[in-house]
């Protein structure tokens, strides 16, 4: 499978690392950005403008505002696009593509730790699949406003959540715990917690932790005094309306 990754930004970059299984080759504009990748990867391809796209399985992985002064000659295979925001109609009428697809993949890509959001042609959804998996979990949705929600869930809140790590270490250092200690702590605490939710549901871990008049409890109480389920509701809308805004 040749795999044209258009974009080596943070995210493009993190998605790379999983995607040189495949016969992949890059197109990054950036000469300072370019020479680091092929110093990086000497044995893939990196180009300065789009090459013709006939054949290939294409990654669009810049900025949204980006994508009407692309340039793109030829049919690819499939598109996939990481674009927040954009709809596929958008995306037919700027890059000729024999199958369609919208993934929103998150930072953990650059651990292959993603859990990727994938909707678009079913015909291409096994291979969409496949390709997406090399960065972590992939999860097919039904459609596009699945997905836009999903941004939130998904590829926005990692960075909401880093606020609620760094919160709790300021509360340690503050009481006296010293910062490198806290931050060892919560990573382990985060990929502990992650690995159990995938089993239990939210609400049952919670009691599971929570005893009668226990610390846990008098933290709880806190947290809803200062309405902390309201502010990651409206989180969650606002990252929606600005989804559908860049659309």
């Amino acid at each position: 499978m040749n795999i044209l990754l258009i974009g080596a930004g943070n995210m493009g970059l993190a998605m790379l690392e999983g995607l040189t299984k495949y016969n992949v080759s890059v197109v990054e504009k950036d000469i300072q950005k370019a020479n680091n990748l092929k110093e990086l990867y000497p044995n893939i391809e990196i180009f300065s403008s789009i090459p013709n796209i006939d054949s290939k399985v294409v990654i669009l992985a810049i900025k949204p505002q980006s994508l009407n002064s692309l340039e793109i000659k030829g049919k690819a295979d499939a598109l996939i696009s990481i674009l927040a925001g954009t709809p596929l109609s958008k995306l037919k009428e700027k890059v000729d593509a024999k199958f369609y697809i919208r993934a929103m993949p998150n930072v953990a890509a650059m651990n292959k730790k993603s859990v990727t959001s994938v909707v678009g042609d079913v015909e291409f959804k096994d291979r969409a699949l496949e390709i997406l998996s090399t960065i972590g979990k992939a999860i097919w949705l039904n459609s596009e406003k699945e997905l836009d929600i999903a941004t939130g869930l998904a590829a926005s809140s990692p960075a909401w959540l880093a606020i609620v790590a760094e919160a709790l270490a300021d509360g340690a250092v503050n009481l006296g715990l010293p910062r490198d200690k806290a931050y060892e702590y919560l990573g382990g605490v985060f990929e502990g917690v992650g690995s159990v939710l995938e089993q239990k549901h939210p609400a049952l871990f919670k009691d599971i932790v929570t005893s009668p008049g226990g610390t846990t409890a008098a933290g709880i109480e806190s947290l809803e005094n200062d309405k902390i389920r309201a502010s990651f509701i409206n989180a969650m809308k606002s990252c929606y309306n600005r989804a559908k805004e860049l659309g």
